[in-house]
């Protein structure tokens, strides 16, 4: 004859509160036929701290012992009985871990300006949950107001929360020691946030000259690099009161000069449009030589600003 597993609830341990650092003992009996296995997992399948040295995702046998039990151990715990019979059946434990308070402040110099707004934060870990509240240095208690602002959020954890304080409008009489305190049967602890004066934060506006000489700069070397290439736009040049327009590759060799000859006639020709990636410049030939001086010096200024 075979009976499904079944678990004896009077002589099963129930629902236990312990105080950190204790020893702690789970029992699970189970009947059936034949006589069922039990083994014991953690209700979120992280593992079993059995002591210091061995931790386990699961045990077998009927009893569960754990040493010097912490906070980190508190939770729901799982004994599952089986013998092949189906269905298995399972019942919950739940393991409370108490201890006193515990802040942790991740800033504890907090700088802002005035008239500035600001939020103060302390992490509490306390079991069972703890009262928590804000005061000044001199223990005087905060209350929400229009200048304060209080409240615990609830951490992902039971025994944990995080605590913050909301100060609008900063004023100098704002500035000093805030205290975080957090009690519980087990005990009380405080933690310490000095708000002090800060400087504005400031933004470095974009320089206009820097802006302005890379402009110039990209201009005048895409006009002044593509003169006299095959592949620079229509040039017009003024001959004898006649007008024509050539290629500066193509122009008839009766026109063309040594460059001896060619720097001179250039000096007396004026070169009316010159049209290089969409911009129209007019120079004459002594313009020309002042704007190479000039682009040099405009490369030199922007070098300078960008290093």
């Amino acid at each position: 004859m075979v009976v499904p597993p079944n678990i004896e609830d009077s002589l099963t341990s129930s629902d236990i509160v312990v105080r950190e650092g204790a020893n702690v003992t789970l029992k699970c009996r189970a009947t059936g036929s034949p006589v069922p296995s039990v083994k014991w997992k953690r209700d979120d399948n992280s593992k079993i701290s059995i002591n210091k040295a061995m931790s386990v995702v699961e045990w077998e046998g009927d009893t569960l012992e754990m040493s010097k039990i912490s906070r980190l151990d508190m939770g729901a715990y799982l004994c599952i009985a089986s013998n092949g019979v189906p269905p298995s059946v399972s019942k919950r434990i739940k393991v409370s871990v108490d201890f006193p308070p515990m802040i942790w402040i991740p800033h504890q110099l907090v700088g802002i300006p005035l008239t500035y707004n600001v939020t103060l934060e302390c992490f509490i870990e306390a079991f069972p949950t703890s009262l928590n509240y804000w005061a000044r240095e001199n223990s005087e208690m905060i209350h929400d107001s229009n200048k304060y602002k209080t409240e615990t959020i609830p951490g992902t954890a039971l025994h944990k929360a995080t605590m913050k304080l909301s100060i609008s409008d900063v004023q100098r009489s704002d500035y000093g020691t805030y205290k975080c305190v957090a009690k519980n049967p087990r005990g009380e602890t405080d933690g310490t946030i000095r708000l002090y004066s800060s400087s504005p934060p400031t933004t470095i506006a974009p320089s206009t000259t820097e802006t302005i000489t890379e402009n110039v700069f990209v201009v005048l070397r895409n006009s002044l690099n593509n003169y006299g290439q095959s592949s620079t736009p229509v040039v017009h040049l003024s001959d004898k009161g006649s007008k024509y327009q050539s290629n500066l590759n193509e122009i008839d060799k009766s026109e063309q000069k040594s460059p001896v000859d060619s720097t001179k006639g250039l000096r007396n020709q004026k070169i009316d449009t010159l049209s290089s990636n969409g911009h129209n410049l007019t120079f004459n030939s002594t313009i020309i030589i002042h704007l190479l001086l000039f682009t040099a010096l405009m490369q030199l200024l922007y070098e300078t600003f960008n290093r």
